[in-house]
């Protein structure tokens, strides 16, 4: 039988568990951990999400990749780079489309990125690779039997997703370059 604990100390307790992890923490396993009902776990980050919320507050809890992480709110972004002295992380036009092509279309192979790029992608699907935003998945039942890839957990979190249906859907690109007019002077 589960525990019940008081909600102020379960709040507590969950908030200092999703503080010290190093990944996106998941509710099962913060009730789990706390041998309380996944119900109440949910409740009380509920409660977190509200808090973080008010105005003036510095963090924010927010679900990404499949579980729940503390974040700075967006707009102190470049007070905290300017803390830690880092450069906003650039990704060069070859990686976000390979990025791009992989995230939509995984499970793909290196072969597949190459005719969809129209280049070679191997020093790119590298870098990707080292910079542990993709992963393999396996390799493909084809002869030659050639690695396939997916985007990883460090994808998600980077680009501040909960999983992969957030992404925005080609109708939703679309619609953006409608809406910016191009001009002549550019």
């Amino acid at each position: 039988m589960k525990k019940l604990l008081d909600t102020n100390n379960l709040k507590g307790l969950v908030e200092a568990l999703v503080f010290a992890a190093d990944a996106p923490l998941k509710a099962e396993r913060i009730a789990e951990v706390l041998e309380v009902e996944k119900a109440q776990v949910l409740a009380v980050l509920k409660m977190l999400r509200d808090d973080g919320g008010k105005e003036g507050r510095g963090i924010v809890l927010c679900e990404v990749a499949g579980g729940y992480q503390f974040r700075t709110r967006p707009e102190h972004r470049e007070w905290i780079r300017r803390f830690h002295h880092q450069r906003p992380f650039r990704f060069s036009r070859a990686a976000l489309e390979t990025l791009a092509i992989i995230a939509y279309r995984q499970p793909i192979t290196r072969a597949e990125v190459e005719h969809l790029r129209g280049v070679d992608s191997g020093g790119v699907v590298k870098t990707l690779l080292e910079k542990r935003l993709i992963r393999i998945l396996g390799k493909k039942d084809i002869a030659g039997r050639p690695i396939i890839y997916g985007t990883s957990r460090e994808f998600l979190e980077l680009f501040g997703l909960r999983d992969l249906s957030g992404l925005p859907t080609l109708r939703e690109f679309s619609d953006l370059a409608e809406e910016e007019p191009v001009t002549g002077d550019e």
